[in-house]
C-alpha cells in the first residue's frame, strides 16, 4: 500500500464513513467539500461530520470511538433516529486522496453504532470497534434461567413455527390490536413484533404481554401506528425451564440451572 500522499506539503486527504443499516440502505460521506466516487459508491460532502482522534495499534485496546456530527443531511432523519432505524448499523472509516479517489484507501476502523446521543439538531455515535467484544465474560455465568435466546442456534428452535402475520386493527397507547389472533395473543409475551409494510417498515418491538387479541408493546413507536399495517409476530419465552420443558418440548437444550443451590442454602448451618 503506498500511502505517499500523505507526507505532501499540502494535504489531500479525507475521511470517508460508509454507513450499513440492518434494512440494508448503504450511505457513504466524506468530509471533503465535494462528493467522492469510489467504486460507483456515491460519498456525499458532509463538512459537519468529523471522527474524534483515532489511534492504530497492533495491541488490543478497544477501538472505540466517538463521531459527532449535524443533521445536515437528509438520509439521517431526526425520525429515523428516534425509531432506531440506525442502532446497531454498520460503519467504516478510511482515509483517501481525495486527488485520486481510485487509490487504495486507509483503512481506519470499523464496527458497529451504539449508543446515539441526541442533543438538538446535533448527535454523537459511540462505535464500537471489534474488541470492544473482549468486554463480554469468557464463561457463561450460572443462573435460574435460560441464557439462550428463543430461537438462537443454542436454542436450536426454528422460529418459523412459531411466527404468525396479521394486520394492524387499531393501536391505542401501547397496546395493538391484531386480526384474528384471539386468545392466542398469550403466547407472544416476551415475542417481537415487526413491521412489514407501512411507515415503521423494517422495525422491531418487544411485546411484554397479550391478551384476548391485543399485544402490548414495551417500547412504543415514535410515529403513530396506522390501521391495516402488515406486522409478523413471533412468539416469547419467560427463560422459565418448566416452560421450555412443557410449551416447547425443548428441556434438552435448555441453557440454565433451574436446581442449582442458592446462597441460602449453602449458608444454613444446624439449628438454623
Amino acid at each position: 500500500m503506498s500511502l505517499d500522499w500523505l507526507d505532501r506539503a499540502v494535504t489531500t486527504s479525507a475521511y470517508l464513513w460508509r454507513l450499513e443499516r440492518a434494512d440494508g440502505v448503504a450511505l457513504g460521506f466524506t468530509s471533503h467539500d465535494r462528493d467522492i466516487v469510489i467504486d460507483a459508491f456515491r460519498y456525499r460532502a458532509a463538512p459537519g461530520m468529523v471522527p474524534s482522534s483515532i489511534a492504530l495499534s497492533d495491541g488490543l485496546e478497544v477501538d472505540n470511538v466517538e463521531i459527532a456530527g449535524v443533521m445536515t443531511s437528509a438520509a439521517i432523519a431526526e425520525a429515523d433516529l428516534e425509531a432506531g432505524r440506525w442502532d446497531g448499523a454498520l460503519l467504516y472509516i478510511s482515509l483517501v486522496d481525495w486527488q485520486q479517489p481510485e487509490a487504495e484507501p486507509l483503512p481506519l476502523i470499523c464496527g458497529e453504532f451504539g449508543e446515539i446521543v441526541r442533543s438538538g439538531d446535533s448527535f454523537t455515535v459511540e462505535m464500537l470497534g471489534a474488541t470492544s467484544f473482549f468486554d463480554e465474560p469468557v464463561a457463561p455465568l450460572t443462573s435460574p434461567t435460560c441464557r439462550a435466546e428463543f430461537g438462537d442456534r443454542q436454542c436450536k428452535l426454528s422460529l418459523h413455527r412459531y411466527q404468525r402475520q396479521g394486520r394492524v386493527l387499531s393501536a391505542d397507547g401501547d397496546a395493538i390490536a391484531i386480526e384474528a389472533l384471539g386468545d392466542a395473543a398469550g403466547e407472544f409475551a416476551f415475542g417481537a413484533l415487526r413491521f412489514l409494510d407501512g411507515r415503521h417498515c423494517g422495525l422491531s418491538y418487544t411485546i411484554i404481554s397479550g391478551e384476548a387479541g391485543v399485544v402490548r408493546l414495551a417500547d412504543w413507536p415514535a410515529q403513530p401506528v396506522v390501521p391495516g399495517a402488515k406486522v409478523l409476530l413471533t412468539e416469547g419465552c419467560n427463560k422459565n425451564f418448566a416452560t421450555c420443558r412443557d410449551r416447547f418440548a425443548n428441556s434438552i437444550n435448555f441453557r440454565g440451572e433451574p436446581y442449582l443451590p442458592g446462597n441460602d442454602l449453602l449458608t444454613r448451618y444446624p439449628g438454623a
